[in-house]
């Protein structure tokens, strides 16, 4: 999967894969940074074009060791009108080693602070899309591993730039192909640009055919010619949309005031990237605190799920728990996470023999890119800290116990992440709010508002452009209250499938005087155990350090319980899990001064979230086209809150604005709400 990087002794990257050079080694005519200023940046027309913009679009063929990225991300850094937020998507079917990357930048000061920014998230990159943020999320770069033909489809967007910077005609073909080019036309605006140093005849023809009006110019020595076109074709562009497919906001749209019901990490993850974007957004939540419902956990484990098919469940929760883990950087460097609230410190996961199976695909590449991300225990680990306290552990467990090493994942605070989340000024939270129903206002007036939601009196308690629901299986209900039913024009009945999972918990102070069995990072298989950390129920029982294992799982309760079956189940668990820790906590569990907390998850039959609009924009009678015009939902995240729901909250902002999706298409489609709206459910 990895591009090894040939360097000459004049610093010219190689590649031997293609047979070609990634840049210029001429470091006194600044190598390949002009190139990327004048060919790709100036060819369209950047910054300049990009001035006060809110949102900038650039894609880009063939990221290379991604020096136009990083100008692209420098002008970006140093412009005073410069756009609110930047997205730069690129494909690449073989990315380089980090260090790569940072030799690329050396020989320029102004890029190599950014290139450390980013080889510092340059990390487990199989084949998929992959999110980095920089600049505290105001740049996205999102990076499509694989072949671009695959790949370009998957990306979504509407991009406003092009950067086409393959390998030669000659040596990468597929590249430069009329399918490629087609695919390129089909994902920019009208008046997008594109620039190039490739100026063959058979890209013009392509590109011509597929929309662009082409130029060719002087071109940077030693080359005489670059190329630079303008999307402009004379037939209006076909949207390809699935029939429930979101769709978003016209582009001159400017957000309005969203509320969203239910504070959970659903509700928190929404506001957030709402807010991020523009909007005012209220927050309305029935208790009195922000996470007191099922998000109340009081710790727990962001880890990937890994499947021998690498099925849809794995591949979102590998993205979400770098969304995850990104959104708690950025919260702890704002001052709002603090060291107690969470650690990226690594979990191991284990399983009986047979269970959890890593992917073929993945074995293939174990050498090369996968023991950055998730590793066999059964190979040797070398380098961190806590990969050495691996081996250290590693006699107390079975050598025939299959194991797994997550570098990217670990710990988090569930009622701290969502208290960080709502504290914006544009989100303005409001708990004690019982809703009991929302209505949909057909007003006349394109800017006036959509929505209207009471409480159990009838009294309004807030109008607003757009309805999130995000408050997990309560959703149901209040979709149900709200139902007229002689139109069904507020929900669009039916309802969605949603069911009640009742989880139990156990936790308490670490015992005294004890390390052995108790690792110093989360342990997931069949149950869990996050031991030596501040712990705090949201209900004044605080324990430092504590430890917390579970969860059961009861389908169809939609009561939080408490069973004492529950804690032997618990405790039987983690007995399988890891021996030693048992018989470290079951004095506790024998002495009645174990603590227990359950909460009601809610999932759907197909255990994948609800996200998005409930109905497509166009089935709404009286505003067709309106993607306001119907409740967007944020539910059935079932017992993987932490690992989704931020990215989850992005997918749904993105959609809502057409920008890059953090995921593929295809992948993001599986979760859209539209999915089981019109099927025959009884709920």
């Amino acid at each position: 999967m990895t591009s090894p990087v040939h360097w000459q002794s004049d610093g010219t990257p190689v590649s031997p894969r293609f047979d070609d050079i990634y840049r210029s080694g001429d470091v006194n005519r600044r190598g390949g940074l002009e190139q990327a200023q004048q060919v790709f940046l100036s060819g369209c027309d950047l910054p300049g074009r990009w001035a006060h913009q809110p949102v900038w679009q650039i894609l880009e063929t063939g990221f290379g060791l991604g020096l136009n990225f990083l100008a692209a991300w420098h002008a970006w850094q140093c412009d005073p009108a410069q756009p609110a937020r930047l997205f730069y998507s690129a494909v690449e079917a073989f990315p380089p080693e980090a260090d790569d990357l940072l030799k690329s930048a050396a020989p320029f000061p102004e890029l190599l602070p950014l290139a450390r920014q980013l080889a510092a998230q340059w990390r487990g990159l199989l084949p998929g899309l992959h999110r980095i943020q920089l600049a505290d999320g105001r740049v996205q770069l999102t990076l499509a591993i694989g072949d671009a033909q695959a790949m370009l489809p998957q990306l979504t967007g509407r991009y406003d730039s092009v950067f086409l910077d393959g390998f030669a005609p000659q040596k990468n073909p597929e590249m430069w192909s009329e399918t490629v080019i087609a695919a390129i036309a089909r994902l920019v605006r009208r008046d997008a640009r594109l620039a190039t140093w490739c100026v063959a005849a058979e890209v013009r023809e392509r590109l011509a055919r597929a929309g662009f009006a082409v130029e060719r110019v002087p071109g940077l020595p030693p080359k005489r010619h670059a190329l630079h076109a303008r999307y402009a074709p004379r037939w209006q562009p076909r949207e390809r949309r699935w029939p429930d497919e979101p769709c978003p906001l016209p582009a001159a749209s400017p957000p309005g005031h969203a509320v969203i019901v239910g504070a959970g990490l659903a509700g928190a993850s929404v506001a957030h990237a709402l807010a991020a974007r523009g909007w005012r957004v209220t927050v309305l939540a029935r208790g009195a605190t922000p996470a007191d419902g099922a998000s109340a956990l009081p710790a727990g484990v962001v880890a990937p799920h890994v499947s021998p098919d690498d099925r849809p469940l794995s591949r979102l929760t590998r993205a979400g728990v770098a969304a995850t883990v990104a959104r708690a950087r950025q919260l702890f460097a704002a001052g709002r996470l603090n060291r107690n609230d969470w650690a990226e410190n690594g979990v191991l996961e284990r399983h009986l023999p047979g269970k959890r199976r890593l992917p073929e695909a993945w074995r293939m590449a174990l050498d090369e890119r996968i023991e950055s991300a998730c590793q066999p225990l059964s190979a040797p680990l070398t380098g961190t800290a806590a990969e050495r306290a691996v081996q250290q552990i590693r006699a107390a467990i079975d050598v025939g116990y299959p194991a797994l090493w997550h570098r990217q994942a670990g710990w988090i605070n569930p009622v701290a992440l969502v208290r960080a989340m709502l504290a914006q000024p544009e989100i303005e939270w409001r708990g004690g709010v019982a809703v009991a129903r929302f209505e949909r206002l057909t007003c006349a007036a394109a800017s006036a508002p959509r929505w209207r939601l009471f409480n159990a009196a009838g009294q309004t308690l807030t109008d607003a452009d757009l309805l999130v629901l995000a408050a997990g299986f309560d959703t149901l209900a209040l979709m149900r209250a709200s139902a007229d039913p002689h139109t069904h024009t507020h929900t669009h009945a039916p309802l969605p499938p949603l069911q009640a999972l009742r989880g139990q918990v156990a936790y308490g102070p670490m015992p005294d005087a004890c390390a052995e069995g108790f690792p110093p990072w989360p342990v997931n298989g069949n149950g869990s155990l996050v031991a030596g950390v501040p712990l705090d129920d949201g209900r004044g029982n605080a324990f430092a350090p504590g430890w917390i294992i579970g969860s059961t799982f009861e389908r169809d309760q939609p009561e939080p319980l408490l069973r004492e079956a529950d804690d032997a189940a618990n405790l039987a668990h983690l007995a399988q899990l890891l021996p030693a820790a048992a018989a470290h906590l079951a004095p506790q569990f024998a002495a009645g001064r174990v603590r227990a907390w359950a909460a009601v998850r809610c999932t759907v039959p197909d255990r994948l979230p609800l996200v998005g609009p409930w109905t497509a924009a166009q089935n709404a009678p009286d505003a067709p086209g309106d993607p306001l015009a119907t409740p967007w939902l944020l539910t059935g995240l079932g017992a993987r809150g932490l690992p989704l729901a931020v990215l989850c909250g992005e997918i749904l902002a993105a959609w809502l604005h057409n920008e890059p999706l953090p995921v593929e298409r295809r992948l993001a489609l599986g979760l859209r709400a539209g999915r089981w709206h019109g099927r025959n459910l009884q709920i």
